[in-house]
C-alpha cells in the first residue's frame, strides 16, 4: 500500500508567487515520534547509568566492610599478642633478680653443674632482620609483618622465661645456707686425724654446737638417705638436682625420712656425736657429680633461726 502524500501550497501575497511543498505522512509521523521519544530515551539511559553506579558503590562498600572486618580481627589478634608479651615481660621482671648471696654461691659452682642448668645454647632470633627489609605496600603487609615480629618476640621471651626458670631451679638447688649454728672446728682438706694423729683428708667441715641443736637443709632437695652409716653415724643425704648432693653426719636424730621433699632452711635432724666423733658436732659435705667440694666456697647465707 502506497503511503499517502500531501501537497501544501504557500502563497506570497505581495508578489503572488505560489510554492508547493509535498510531504509524506509516514516520515513526518516518524520524526514527530522521534522527537517525543527522545526525552524518554534520555531518562532511561540516565536511570540505567545510575543503577550501574549504585551497584558499583554497593560492591565497593561490601569490599570495604570486609577489609574493615579483617583489620579489626588483625588488630584484636595483635592486641592479644601484645598483652601476652606484657605478661611475660612483667613475669620476667619480677623473677629476674636473685639474692646477692645466692648469686655469689651460684657463681662458684663447678662449670659442669652450670652446664646442666643451661639446657643448651639459645640463638638470637633473626626474624627482625628478615622481615624489616620487606616492602610494605599495603595495610595487610604491615599487619603481617607486625604479627610475625610479635610472634617471634613472644617465642623468644618464652625461651628466656625457661632460662630464668632453670636459673631459679639451680638457685634453689645450690647449697648456700649454713646447716647449723655453732663454731667452725674442722675445715675441708688435709688435717691430722683426731683419733690417730696421722695426716688425713677431711671431706667436709665440722660445726661444733650443743647436742640436739637443729640441722637445716642447705638447699631444696629430696632425702636420699636417713639412716645410720658407719663412721658418719646417723647420716642424712639430700639430692638437690643438677648433680648436687649434701651429707649431714653424726646426728643424734632425724626429722625427715627417705623420699621426702625438702625446702631450704627446713629442719632435717639434730646435732649429735654418733659414729666416729669426739664430741657433739655436725659433719657437713657437698658433692657435685660425685666429687667433693669445699663447702666454705658456697656457704654464703646464715642458718635459719
Amino acid at each position: 500500500m502506497r503511503a499517502r502524500r500531501y501537497t501544501v501550497l504557500i502563497a506570497d501575497r505581495s508578489s503572488g508567487v505560489v510554492r508547493r511543498v509535498t510531504i509524506s505522512l509516514r516520515p513526518v509521523l516518524a520524526a514527530v515520534a522521534g522527537v517525543l521519544m527522545l526525552p524518554v530515551l534520555i531518562g532511561l539511559g540516565a536511570k540505567w547509568s545510575a543503577r550501574a553506579e549504585t551497584e558499583e558503590v554497593r560492591s565497593v562498600n561490601a569490599i570495604l566492610q570486609e577489609e574493615n572486618g579483617s583489620y579489626r580481627a588483625a588488630t584484636g589478634a595483635l592486641t592479644t599478642q601484645i598483652q601476652s608479651l606484657e605478661g611475660v615481660i612483667n613475669d620476667l621482671g619480677a623473677r629476674a633478680t636473685l639474692d646477692p648471696a645466692q648469686a655469689r654461691a651460684m657463681q662458684k659452682l663447678p662449670a659442669v653443674v652450670k652446664a646442666r642448668a643451661a639446657g643448651g645454647s639459645q640463638t638470637t632470633s633473626a626474624l627482625v632482620a628478615t622481615v624489616l627489609p620487606t616492602a610494605l605496600t599495603s595495610p595487610d603487609d604491615t599487619f603481617g609483618v607486625l604479627r610475625d615480629l610479635l610472634g617471634g618476640l613472644e617465642s623468644r621471651l618464652r625461651n628466656v622465661r625457661k632460662e630464668v626458670e632453670r636459673r631459679e631451679a639451680l638457685a634453689a638447688a645450690t647449697p648456700s645456707l649454713w646447716p647449723a649454728h655453732g663454731w667452725l672446728t674442722g675445715t675441708f682438706g688435709g688435717r691430722s686425724d683426731p683419733f690417730t694423729g696421722e695426716t688425713g683428708f677431711h671431706q667436709g667441715i665440722d660445726i661444733s654446737t650443743d647436742k640436739g641443736q637443729p640441722v637445716y637443709a642447705t638447699a631444696d632437695g629430696k632425702v636420699d638417705l636417713a639412716a645410720y652409716s658407719g663412721d658418719y653415724g646417723n647420716l642424712i643425704v639430700l639430692q638437690h638436682g643438677f648433680g648436687l648432693a649434701t651429707r649431714y653426719g653424726h646426728l643424734s636424730g632425724f626429722a625427715v625420712q627417705t623420699g621426702q621433699a625438702i625446702k631450704r632452711g627446713q629442719v632435717i635432724g639434730y646435732v649429735g656425736a654418733t659414729g666416729r666423733a669426739t664430741g657433739a658436732h655436725l659433719h657437713y659435705e657437698i658433692l657435685a657429680n660425685g666429687q667433693l667440694l669445699n663447702p666454705l666456697q658456697l656457704l654464703t647465707q646464715p642458718a635459719t633461726r
